[in-house]
């Protein structure tokens, strides 16, 4: 079980991790061992995550996310596969912490009488401000 918020934890099966091979710092490893990570967590079909929260988690996950409502990460900053896979695990959990939160509900306000007079008063000083630079008419 991974938790991530108190209220929210994953499953273990919930996540699919594969290992692959990683271009980047390793050497001659890199050429031999799958160091790099990939994990694939579907955010359509979790148990574990609230409907609002999987809904938000989807938006967050950009590029990241398959049309099948799968989110792949992969982790290869570093040269140990436990290394990568703590990344990915820690990745996931922080867009899914940022999905969890829930934004303040605007309240919608009317402006004031005393603003929409201000608005309009410095509309037409503005409007004042313009006609007098434009060329006198013969009248004048």
């Amino acid at each position: 079980m991974i938790p991530i918020t108190d209220a929210i934890s994953l499953q273990d099966d919930e996540l699919d991790i594969s290992f692959i091979r990683a271009s980047g710092p390793g050497g001659q490893n890199v050429n031999k061992v799958s160091s790099a990570v990939q994990l694939r967590f579907d955010a359509r079909r979790s148990g574990s995550l609230p409907n609002s929260v999987s809904i938000r988690l989807q938006a967050l996950a950009g590029s990241r996310l398959t049309l099948e409502g799968i989110i792949v990460i992969t982790a290869n900053r570093f040269r140990t596969q436990e290394r990568n896979r703590a990344d990915a695990i820690e990745r996931l959990s922080d867009l899914i912490r940022k999905a969890a939160y829930r934004p303040p509900v605007r309240v919608a306000t009317k402006p004031t009488k005393a603003s929409k007079v201000r608005r309009v008063d410095s509309k037409v000083r503005r409007g004042d401000l313009k006609s007098k630079r434009s060329r006198p008419t013969s009248s004048e």
